[in-house]
């Protein structure tokens, strides 16, 4: 299956491309994510879902495959699983930036496999839920253009890491985004597609390798950041 995503931000493309690639800044932007530390420069991070009262936690890492500063384009390959044995999730996500006039243009294109019960659901679903979760997710990342917000100048080593508690982060409430019985059936592509989502937040502006697996019984992915794309009116396809 394959997404396309295409959204602009009022920034030049070097300030745009600075945003989007610092970690410590954008990661509070996804709803129920959180960044937890760095490991051989692979970030490792989690995610929380809600739906009533079952909550479900994804943990994971991603590497870029590759990364051009100077022409604004990345590429993130990555696959995983749940623990739950519910399906399995593998993308190859390129993400291009463009300068628009004053603004930055921003296409992401991913090509998603789904194997499993996740892959039950059909393309109309997963276009649903991953418009939704970009809404909100750009409506945060907005707020980090808006005038005043803090510098991304300097080096992101001198940016801090968070220290890997994630307590305090909010799960993101899937009842919120779609509502109704089919946010209790798409469980499992929900969070796949968050974990998905929420690889640009496990990326650092230089490859990597896949560090260790995290400790603990939350499930494990392989994170990739493909959907970064869309805003509140996003020109999107699915094929």
């Amino acid at each position: 299956m394959e997404l396309s995503n295409t959204f602009t931000v009022n920034l030049p493309v070097d300030d745009a491309w600075k945003v989007l690639t610092d970690l410590p800044r954008v990661a509070p932007c996804l709803p129920g994510a959180s960044l937890q530390g760095v490991e051989d420069d692979v970030y490792r991070g989690s995610v929380k879902i809600k739906v009533g009262p079952v909550s479900a936690q994804y943990r994971g890492t991603a590497r870029f495959a590759e990364k051009d500063d100077k022409a604004h384009r990345a590429v993130v390959r990555a696959e995983g699983k749940d623990a739950g044995g519910q399906g399995n999730a593998a993308a190859t996500v390129t993400m291009s930036l463009a300068g628009q006039g004053s603004g930055t243009k921003v296409d992401v294109r991913t090509q998603l496999d789904l194997s499993g019960r996740v892959a039950q659901f059909g393309r109309g679903v997963i276009s649903d839920v991953t418009n939704k979760l970009i809404g909100q997710f750009v409506q945060r990342l907005e707020a980090e253009f808006a005038p005043g917000a803090a510098s991304t100048d300097g080096p992101p080593a001198a940016r801090s890491v968070p220290s890997g508690d994630d307590s305090e982060v909010e799960a993101l409430d899937v009842f919120s985004s779609m509502g109704g019985l089919i946010a209790k059936r798409a469980l499992p592509v929900v969070g796949g597609l968050v974990a998905l989502l929420a690889g640009i937040l496990l990326l650092r502006n230089r490859g990597g390798r896949p560090g260790p697996a995290p400790a603990g019984p939350p499930v494990v992915l392989n994170l990739s950041f493909p959907v970064l794309a869309g805003r509140a009116n996003p020109e999107e396809t699915v094929r």
